[in-house]
């Protein structure tokens, strides 16, 4: 077996790179000491520096070091020593404040005003470590040994474990018992509890998928869609349209799309490979400039006290290179008739030989009735998007008269949990499902409770790699991915201009390398924050450049939900999915990346100036496929 799969040469030079890997890992875990303590880089109470102030009065924000002894209790024999602003100025405002107080006789005026503490490391300004690697790039070991492995082995689920047991021995000093409880309980529990409203969302969305298909409704859907569209382009188009209409989430979105497109493309030969990239690029994409999304209600929740989430959000849209890009590009591909990389061989392999590349998988449409209508697949989905705005929105206060954001659409969708929302819409989607078709006597009672527990069982794949991909990440989080970030930004603030390109690579690597672009964002927001003054151009390019950074890492990432996602929807091999997708998503990062640069650059120049770096990335993403097109044509690669 060894034999075989040493003969050939891509794979001795894989097995190369992973070894070069790990032996790195074994020299740098002796080398790398981050040290006991390290600083504390909590965020100032008072603006967006990232920093610690200790201590620091509350009038002047400065931090100060002097100290004053005052009455305080037996306990300390009458004495306390606090640190103080003894500063005049900051004096007399506390009074003034203070005012009716001091005339009532409930408090003495103030010779000087006692600064707060910081919550993070209770004023000493340092924290202390829990691993040597804390803050250090061994953080993104275990994430970049579990790509390499999932991508040398095409085994997705050992990969993904042997890289949160990198990152637990990591963690815990290689300490056996430690690194146990940290894989336990840090990593596959803390998952689990914090991805649960997802798991339901999933296995009741798949329960839906077979309630539907069971009825007839994506049988009919099937029928009609190859009536009515004739071409293959039109099939792509089509499937495009759908993924960009279903802009609420991207785990919805994946599997709808995947559920109600495949018999679409697959009677057109639309290789399942290229049926997943069109899923994955309408998905995470779409919801990052989805005003009302359950992405811009994770982005908004990352805004500063006193700075509008959503305002944040939507004025970070235009120029979010990647995801209007990657919509720009499943068109162009689509129109212009072509493909290249791996993904043209297999959409060459589906056309000439039929094998579409789907895994193999009980039939959906077997036992279905042929009495389905369209109307039983279209209500069904209808009924679970408004159910689950409704939700969404009912989460976030709206119906609620005591909340801020009673009756506020906008805001209390920008509040909402989308773990708790999208299972409380979907239930009640679930429910209308069940009665409608029963009602319908397009099933049966017994039919209809059979469908649930297959609908679990066809989410368990995505459910177990989702567990996997989470743990891993929450390895990242306990080496401190965010504070080795911080630091590898710190250093680059002379390079203003440059900034956006900068943030946008460093979001794609700590996106594809922990396969959330939630965490991502989570981390660099606040930093992006620091470093570009408040309500400038450059600072909203800077914004978007860590947006889009993180869908694009997201986006090719093997260990993704979203990509996991959409190989479940069109039930595709997992790593053919990644290796097909991974040339056209790093030809729309590339010409990102040159658009942020320009962005940058012409914010020197004029704010309106910069918006015209939009139709430029458009037409030099065009422009690079034309080029594509024609050297695949003199390569014969086509």
């Amino acid at each position: 077996m060894l034999k075989e799969f040493f003969k050939s040469k891509k794979n001795i030079v894989m097995s190369s790179v992973l070894a070069v890997l790990l032996i790195a890992l074994v020299v740098c875990s002796i080398v790398v000491d981050a040290g006991e303590t390290r600083p504390c880089t909590a965020r100032s109470k008072w603006d967006t520096k990232v920093g610690c102030d200790a201590y620091a009065c509350p009038y002047c924000q400065k931090a100060t070091t002097k100290t004053a002894a005052v009455d305080c209790c037996e306990d300390c024999d009458g004495e306390k020593t606090v640190i103080v602003c003894t500063d005049p100025a900051c004096v007399e405002k506390y009074n003034s404040d203070h005012a009716e107080e001091i005339e009532n006789g409930d408090m003495e005026a103030a010779t000087s005003v006692e600064a707060f503490q910081c919550e993070e490391c209770g004023g000493t300004g340092e924290f202390e470590n829990s691993s040597r690697y804390f803050g250090t790039f061994m953080s993104l070991a275990a994430p970049i040994i579990a790509i390499a492995l999932a991508l040398i082995t095409k085994e997705v689920y050992s990969s993904l474990f042997i890289g949160i047991v990198i990152g637990a021995l990591l963690n815990a000093g290689y300490n056996i018992p430690k690194t146990l409880d940290t894989i336990i309980n840090d990593g596959l529990i803390a998952s689990v509890s914090g991805t649960a409203g997802i798991f339901i969302f999933l296995v009741i969305l798949g329960a839906m998928v077979v309630l539907v298909n069971k009825a007839g409704g994506s049988k009919a859907f099937g029928r009609w869609a190859q009536k009515n569209i004739k071409t293959k382009v039109g099939a792509t188009i089509a499937t495009f349209v759908l993924g960009v209409l279903i802009f609420i989430d991207d785990y919805f979105n994946c599997l709808t799309v995947g559920s109600v497109m495949r018999p679409v493309t697959d009677s057109h030969g639309i290789s399942r490979g290229k049926l997943s990239y069109i899923i994955d690029a309408t998905a995470a994409p779409v919801c990052m400039i989805a005003p009302i999304s359950s992405w811009a209600a994770a982005v908004s929740s990352y805004a500063p006290e006193g700075t509008s989430g959503l305002k944040m959000f939507v004025t970070a849209i235009p120029f979010n290179f990647y995801s209007i890009l990657t919509l720009v590009f499943v068109v162009a591909i689509a129109v212009m008739g072509f493909d290249y990389g791996k993904m043209a061989g297999v959409e060459f392999k589906a056309q000439t030989t039929g094998d579409l590349g789907a895994i193999e998988a009980e039939d959906e449409h077997d036992g279905a009735s042929e009495n389905g209508r369209v109307l039983d697949l279209v209500l069904p989905i209808v009924v679970l998007i408004v159910a689950c705005v409704i939700a969404l929105v009912y989460n976030g206060g709206f119906f609620d008269s005591s909340s801020e954001y009673y009756l506020d659409f906008i805001g209390s969708f920008g509040n909402t949990d989308a773990t708790v929302g999208l299972p409380w819409g979907s239930l009640i989607a679930l429910l209308f499902t069940i009665v409608y078709l029963m009602c319908r006597k397009a099933i049966t009672f017994k039919e209809a409770m059979e469908s649930i527990p297959k609908g679990f069982i066809a989410m368990v794949p995505a459910i177990l790699i989702l567990t996997f991909a989470t743990s891993l990440k929450n390895m990242t989080g306990l080496l401190g991915s965010d504070v080795f970030v911080d630091n590898l930004l710190s250093g680059a603030e002379g390079l203003k201009a440059f900034l956006p390109a900068i943030i946008f690579i460093v979001a794609c690597i700590i996106s594809f390398s922990t396969g959330t672009s939630w965490g991502t964002f989570g981390i660099l927001i606040p930093i992006v924050l620091a470093i570009f003054p408040a309500g400038t151009i450059l600072g909203t390019v800077g914004m978007s450049a860590c947006l889009a950074g993180a869908v694009c890492g997201d986006h090719c990432s093997p260990i993704s939900d979203t990509t996991i996602m959409a190989s479940a929807g069109a039930q595709c091999n997992h790593v053919e999915h990644v290796e097909t997708q991974l040339p056209y998503a790093i030809t729309v990062a590339g010409v990102s990346f040159v658009s942020f640069i320009l962005a940058g650059v012409f914010t020197l120049i004029a704010d309106w100036v910069a918006y015209l770096a939009i139709p430029v990335a458009i037409a030099l993403l065009i422009g690079t496929l034309f080029v594509i097109k024609y050297l695949a044509k003199k390569t014969k690669q086509l």
